[in-house]
């Protein structure tokens, strides 16, 4: 995520096209750091949003209004009292920074026209919104900032306005080529951070876009870089320096497996095979991205305590299975103990009382053995006692077998529910990964007025339809695999599974018909995307026809077998597979 000097002039170029002249006709504050205001503009009434958060600061054009408190914060009644019907006369961007400067006029109580300063400062966890008078003297801000906190700039009532300075950096706008190459070429860095330490405004993703337009890399050293190499390097900066002065804005939003993980006011050649979403309007694109982002972040957070528990089971089942198999492999002692007990019962006649230990021929291997013996008491009761222990070995054997491999489905169970969780899209997909863990003990159930009720949710399984048309369905959590595989799919449909791992049952409708090999392989970087190995290079797929995959009695969801399957090895890349929404 990029939110550096070059979008905030896409969307200067944006707010002046819509609100310059216009009039402030609402102020809201929804969030602690964050406004509303709805603006009377050339294109009818339209809303801006600003936010100072520290870990998502944005501002753009929205549709959406947001609730506000019943009570306004102090910042928004004072914004009230002095910009309600003021009229935007200039939006600017002093250089490239990632700072806004909305100049507004307004009437005070005298009737005299007065000038005032909204300063709006995207700067990560130093994002500010500022509100100034004509002298740029600070009449209050969303967030205050005395000098325990920075010892830079005080951001405090009757303190004078100013920009911090970016570490002595270069203004990318007015930087010639001889500015250029002494400030970048002559520090010992790789060239792409050279670009963004050197140049004001310029984000890594877009330095390395620079490096990317020019073919070279980023990471190599500046000093190895030629004085023809550094005209080029410079030439391709030009170029996209004259693309944000002449506003050649072409706003994207690039996508990794369907989910949002960059946006750019240019082009980005960096990302030239990723999947792109492009819009002319930068608001749209950065709507679309928080929204989407915040979507995963709120289940992320939602799920936080959920992942804890299952964290914590798991680590507990893994420490038990552990000491499980080392005691499973000290029971592997058991068959030499019922041998010596053999050999001793069939040659003992010949041992002389009192005596350590015994050698004779094991019939089993036809080789000497030395058996050692206890000599406080009889051959028989030697005998006796390597047969005691060899029963007791076998027992705990016996058991251990069993417990290991409950164990094993226990860690199994765990790993599908995380992996679950992974996946999970909607509060109803967490409430049914929760009611799972309730009914298989590792969570209790809240009660409410003293009852304990079991929770109903309507969450459904992911949607997708392959390039030939088929309907592609992958169950969210192991509730959902069950369904799918053995009450909605039927006999002649396709089930596809990561091979021996927690991961999503996968079914395609069949209609009847032979599916296509593109069918196949779309439905195998589904299972293989919706799995634990969604991380790696290739995962292998099992998948078969549905009549051929059984659950055993008294298994836990999503558990299934099958004897009869087909394999093929695939990459976990879903993009340019169509999904439906819910």
């Amino acid at each position: 995520m990029a939110f550096d000097g070059i979008v905030i002039a896409n969307i200067i170029t944006e707010l002046k096209a819509h609100f310059l002249g216009g009039r402030i006709n609402k102020i809201a504050q929804p969030e602690k750091d964050a406004l509303l205001l709805t603006i009377k503009g050339n294109q009818g009434q339209e809303r801006l949003l600003l936010s100072a958060n520290a870990s998502l600061p944005f501002v753009y054009l929205t549709q959406k209004n947001k609730t506000s408190p019943m009570v306004a914060p102090n910042f928004c009644m004072l914004l009230r009292k002095h910009l309600n019907s003021a009229r935007i006369i200039s939006i600017k961007q002093p250089g490239l920074e990632r700072v806004i400067q909305i100049e507004i006029e307004h009437l005070n109580e005298l009737g005299d026209v007065c000038t005032k300063y909204l300063m709006v400062e995207i700067m990560g966890k130093h994002s500010n919104i500022i509100f100034c008078d004509d002298a740029m003297v600070i009449i209050d801000s969303i967030k205050h900032v005395p000098s325990s906190v920075s010892s830079v700039r005080e951001v405090l009532p009757g303190r004078t306005y100013f920009i911090p300075q970016t570490q002595h950096k270069i203004d990318p706008l007015t930087a010639d080529e001889d500015a250029f190459r002494t400030g970048i070429f002559s520090k010992p860095l790789p060239l792409a951070k050279a670009i963004y330490t050197t140049l004001t405004g310029i984000s890594p993703l877009m330095a390395n876009e620079i490096c990317c337009r020019a073919s070279v890399d980023g990471s190599a050293a500046t000093s190895s870089f030629s004085d023809m190499e550094q005209l080029h390097i410079f030439k391709n900066f030009s170029r996209l320096i004259n693309d944000i002065k002449e506003e050649n804005f072409s706003p994207e939003m690039i996508y990794d497996n369907g989910k949002p993980t960059e946006f750019s006011a240019l082009p980005l050649t960096v990302y030239a095979n990723a999947e792109k979403e492009t819009n002319p309007s930068i608001s749209y694109i950065l709507e679309s991205y928080f929204e989407k982002r915040e979507v995963y972040a709120r289940i992320h957070q939602k799920s936080a305590d959920l992942r804890k528990l299952v964290s914590n089971a798991l680590e507990r089942s893994r420490k038990k299975y552990d000491i499980q198999i080392k005691q499973l492999r000290d029971t592997e002692k058991r068959e030499k103990y019922k041998i010596y007990g053999e050999l001793i019962h069939t040659y003992g006649y010949n041992i002389t009382p009192g005596a350590k230990s015994m050698t004779c021929l094991n019939y089993y291997t036809n080789e000497e053995i030395t058996i050692p013996l206890d000599d406080s008491i009889s051959p028989v009761e030697n005998g006796k006692k390597y047969f005691a222990r060899y029963d007791k070995l076998k027992r705990t054997y016996d058991a251990l077998t069993v417990q290991t491999k409950e164990t094993e489905e226990e860690i199994l169970h765990l790993e599908s529910i995380r992996t679950s969780l992974d996946i999970a899209t909607d509060p109803s997909d967490l409430s049914q990964i929760k009611e799972e863990l309730v009914t298989y003990g590792y969570a209790k159930r809240k009660s409410t007025n003293g009852k304990k009720r079991k929770e109903t949710v309507a969450s459904k399984p992911l949607h997708f339809v392959s390039s030939d048309g088929y309907d592609i369905y992958v169950g969210k959590n192991n509730f959902q695999n069950d369904a799918l595989t053995f009450k909605f799919a039927s006999g002649n449909d396709w089930w596809f599974h990561a091979k021996g791992m927690a991961g999503s049952h996968v079914i395609v409708k069949s209609k009847g018909e032979e599916l296509p090999d593109r069918t196949f392989e779309e439905a195998g970087k589904l299972a293989a995307f919706y799995s634990k190995a969604c991380n790696q290079d290739k995962v292998e797929i099992d998948y078969t026809e549905k009549k051929n995959v059984k659950k055993p009695n008294k298994s836990k969801p999503g558990f299934v077998v099958y004897y009869t399957n087909y394999s093929l090895v695939i990459a976990p890349d879903i993009t340019g597979i169509t999904q439906l929404p819910e």
